[in-house]
């Protein structure tokens, strides 16, 4: 599979790295063709592994994963271009996050979520919402936190979603752990879940943890 990973930081260069070492061809998308870090990166993950422009990776790529920040989403994957993610499946793993005097804030919340922007803005899309509720290591390798831990998808196409829990259970995270939501509206819920993650981390000291839910039988 062809994939194009849009984001040099942390998160894009480990889903990136995560998808060559599956055998998957990858073109780590950036604003300019000469970007550092995405060079260093090409240069080090193998034969599998190139890197371009926004543009250049979305146009060669089955599917698309949005790993820049959520406030730049939009501007990403307008530089990416709407006719190289007609019919694609666009996995968006961003939160809108801000900072305000040092505080964290979201932006959209609660009315709006940054999925439901992108699925708007380009309605012949096919966007899923996920893994953002973890870190990224965690993302592609759920055994770094012991447990029955759960992911969760959403998105208005269920085909979509399928493909998206196929390519989360070649990370490492079983199908019956992965919660389908529904519809895209439901990433609302998964962008608000980012304040008490935020918390969590202070609170515990690392990024290492994820939530499990336990059903009455």
């Amino acid at each position: 599979m062809r994939y194009a990973v849009l984001g040099t930081g942390e998160v894009g260069r480990t889903l990136a790295g995560k998808l060559v070492a599956l055998g998957h061809e990858v073109t780590l998308g950036s604003r300019g063709k000469d970007n550092p870090a995405g060079l260093e990166w090409a240069g080090g993950a193998g034969v599998l592994a190139r890197a371009g422009t926004f543009a250049e990776a979305a146009g060669a790529a089955e599917v698309v994963v949005n790993a820049v920040g959520g406030r730049v989403a939009l501007e990403a994957l307008r530089a990416a271009g709407a006719g190289n993610l007609d019919g694609k499946v666009i996995v968006d793993v961003s939160n809108p996050l801000a900072f305000d005097e040092g505080q964290p804030r979201l932006d959209p919340v609660e009315s709006d979520s940054v999925g439901e922007q992108i699925q708007r803005a380009f309605p012949h899309a096919r966007v899923v919402k996920t893994l953002n509720t973890v870190n990224c290591q965690v993302m592609v390798d759920p055994g770094r936190v012991p447990g029955e831990h759960q992911l969760f998808v959403c998105g208005d196409d269920n085909g979509a979603k399928e493909q998206v829990t196929s390519l989360l259970g070649e990370f490492g995270w079983p199908a019956e752990r992965v919660l389908d939501l529904g519809g895209i509206r439901s990433a609302r819920a998964l962008e608000m879940y980012l304040p008490l993650w935020l918390n969590l981390y202070r609170t515990l000291g690392h990024p290492d943890f994820n939530v499990e839910l336990r059903r009455a039988r």
